[in-house]
């Protein structure tokens, strides 16, 4: 039995209440770089060509030892071009040490606790009617819905953002990759 058809199966298992939803733990590439699913999040990410800009506002942020502590954490991480959407300007001035505040409240606003593959997010979705509230560490909710077979998040201010890669797992939790970035 090929792996796809061995997870196709536990997921129909897990759906149907007879299993628990698997957590497969592959190495997947993001930003051309492996993320290895024995390494934290920080530990990952800080290898990703794509984030960059979130790696280095993490750090301005002050918020690496907890990004690398136990978790579970479900984060979801804008790329470079994601950030590269906002106002000019903006990413300098939230990385201006005046800012932290502010830069921290954004970042904490992609990350939910708790470990939360697509599967456990699609199963909100349904469960909740077609839309799931997030309540993200920053206190904020994030409403996940679907659009196709696409994950979309919208914001407190209604501006959305797509999952473009899920279930990158790590050993403190998973990314999903976003393509913007949301705002409380």
């Amino acid at each position: 039995m090929s792996k796809i058809a061995i997870r196709a199966a536990l997921f129909a298992m897990a759906a149907s209440g007879l299993v628990a939803a698997p957590v497969m733990a592959e190495t997947v590439m993001v930003g051309g770089a492996a993320m290895y699913p024995t390494k934290d999040i920080v530990d990952n990410a800080v290898n990703s060509a794509d984030h960059t800009t979130l790696v280095a506002a993490v750090k301005a942020a002050g918020l690496v030892a907890t990004l690398k502590s136990a978790g579970p954490f479900t984060v979801f991480a804008p790329t470079n071009a994601a950030f590269a959407k906002l106002p000019a300007g903006t990413v300098d001035t939230l990385l201006k040490p005046e800012n932290k505040g502010t830069l921290t409240a954004v970042l904490t606003y992609h990350v939910v606790a708790g470990r939360f593959t697509a599967a456990d997010v699609v199963a909100a979705i349904k469960a909740g009617g077609g839309k799931a509230v997030l309540t993200t560490v920053q206190g904020g909710k994030l409403t996940a819905s679907m659009m196709g077979k696409l994950v979309m998040l919208t914001d407190a201010k209604g501006g959305m953002s797509h999952v473009t890669q899920a279930d990158v797992l790590q050993s403190n939790g998973v990314i999903h990759v976003v393509d913007t970035v949301v705002l409380p």
